[in-house]
């Protein structure tokens, strides 16, 4: 495999898997929103 094709099958690597960390913190950031509110509605 020559050493360009090598590189930019790396760097397509990184960039999914990043890809796919920001939708993962977005989910999450989503759920503690959603239980914060549970939370709010209770207290009231």
């Amino acid at each position: 495999m020559k050493r360009g094709t090598l590189l930019c099958v790396v760097l397509l690597m990184v960039f999914i898997s990043g890809l796919t960390a920001c939708n993962t913190v977005h989910g999450v950031g989503k759920d503690v929103e959603a239980g914060g509110k549970a939370i709010q509605k209770a207290a009231n």
